[in-house]
């Protein structure tokens, strides 16, 4: 009995062992994993894009386009007027200061949300917001024309330069004139449709005529009009959008701007029936690579965090941002720092803006792990930069956004760094001027995540591995 006992005890022994050594090896797996979590290694060579256009997601789906850099070599307006790293982040700067005045100017009118948002802002602040940096090609009208638009969630309006151009910038593609087309009708200026625009009127033939002014002066104006959209394979008739006679600024060569905003006038709006208010896109790592914009369509493996809305800006997409990491660990900030002012998820701002005491943090971090590469002079709004030209490969800590809902989104490397030249290599965020100012992702911090915005159920999510 005694021997049967000691074999019992011992067995029992070796079976706590056993499981606790499973239990340590489990222990070092989570760790190892977790310390290779905590920087990128890649080659400096590959930090700057290719010349040659790399399409890796042909976007066959019906719903679905290619969405690529409108500077890079998979536009066919690359090549022709692109701005100088510094014009860029120039212009990413006014797209920011516009977005900040326009939310302190609504938070000053008391006018309750839901009406026309440009009637609440002077002119000269900006009815909408600037151009972004990413194109897709649409189609307008019987037979249907080719044209390439800047995507931008920022904005409603879908418009594209029209004949008779009164007052146009150059684009690569031959003007649209709608009375080619089969399909085409003009709105009454006493419409519901010209009604919801944020500014509108009335020309001397009783249509309507649509005005937007944007933060960095640039504009356009004309008449409201409906035709068929071709979006990819999908035909979408009574499409209402902006005839532009009159449009100048910084549009580059594009034809227009595709608006997915949260107003009635946006695509968005517009097709809720067919698609259900949602919407998806990756942007790609580099400007040589393309990614993709669907409607109507999710993707596997992502995460959702609640969308939010500003009363002042109620067209725009809004979540919680509720901490960041860097190399694994978070960042020592106050739990009211970013839900103060709130934080904007926009495709058509460049760099990310943080609070003044978020952004510091940040950078403390992020220099403390860099200290063995030679600093750089500062990129424009970027005051955080390395110079990579005697190194083959580079260390970078890994950052990490944590939104409300337990959701996490690892930057990609390619959201770390703004490659000017190997020898200008800069920390891809940026500090606001302000601790009211409105805390914006941009999308350098969005590439390759399958960005998902469900309208209908007031949800945003983020999936990794996109697109190349």
């Amino acid at each position: 009995m005694a021997s049967s006992s000691s074999s019992l005890l011992f067995f029992y022994m070796f079976l706590n062992l056993f499981f606790f050594l499973l239990l340590v090896e489990k222990i070092s797996l989570v760790s190892a994993r977790g310390l290779a979590g905590e920087h990128h290694v890649t080659e400096v060579k590959s930090l700057l894009p290719s010349s040659n256009c790399t399409v890796l997601d042909k976007g066959t789906r019906a719903s679905k386009l290619k969405l690529v850099h409108r500077h890079g070599p998979c536009s066919t307006l690359a090549r022709q007027d692109n701005p100088s790293h510094v014009e860029l982040l120039h212009q990413d700067q006014s797209r920011v200061d516009s977005i900040n005045r326009r939310a302190a100017t609504n938070a000053a009118s008391l006018n309750p949300v839901g009406d026309s948002l440009s009637a609440r802002v002077p002119a000269n602040t900006g009815a909408a917001l600037g151009t972004g940096n990413y194109i897709v090609n649409i189609g307008l009208g019987t037979p249907s024309k080719s044209f390439s638009v800047v995507f931008d969630t920022g904005s409603d309006l879908t418009w594209t330069q029209c004949v008779p151009c009164d007052n146009c910038y150059t684009q690569k593609d031959p003007l649209y004139d709608p009375t080619q087309s089969s399909t085409f009708t003009n709105i009454s200026c006493n419409s519901n449709y010209c009604t919801q625009l944020d500014q509108s009127s009335c020309s001397s033939t009783s249509t309507c005529l649509y005005q937007v002014q944007y933060g960095d002066n640039s504009q356009t104006q004309g008449s409201l009009i409906q035709d068929t959209l071709t979006f990819s394979s999908d035909n979408i008739p009574n499409f209402r959008y902006g005839c532009g006679h009159e449009n100048s600024g910084l549009f580059g060569k594009s034809d227009g701007l595709l608006g997915l905003g949260r107003e009635p006038v946006s695509i968005i709006s517009q097709t809720a029936q067919l698609y259900g208010k949602v919407f998806s896109y990756c942007i790609p790592s580099k400007s040589s690579n393309a990614g993709y914009l669907a409607l109507g369509s999710s993707a596997a493996g992502v995460q959702y965090t609640p969308m939010l809305t500003n009363p002042n800006l109620p067209s725009f997409y809004f979540l919680k941002l509720v901490a960041i990491s860097v190399g694994g660990q978070r960042l020592a900030l106050s739990p009211t720092v970013f839900s103060s002012p709130g934080t904007l998820l926009d495709s058509g701002t460049v760099i990310s803006r943080l609070p003044p005491t978020a952004y510091s943090a940040l950078r403390s971090s992020f220099r403390q792990y860099m200290t063995n590469y030679p600093t750089a002079p500062a990129l424009s709004i970027l005051d955080t930069c390395y110079d990579f030209t005697n190194y083959q490969t580079v260390k970078v800590p890994s950052i990490a956004l944590l939104f409300d809902g337990g959701v996490t989104a690892n930057v990609d490397f390619t959201g770390i760094l703004y490659v000017a030249s190997i020898s200008q290599a800069c920390l891809a965020f940026a500090g606001n001027n302000d601790a009211s100012d409105i805390v914006i992702i941009g999308n350098v911090q969005q590439r390759r995540f399958n960005v998902v915005y469900d309208v209908g159920n007031l949800k945003i999510g983020f999936g990794a591995n996109g697109c190349s």
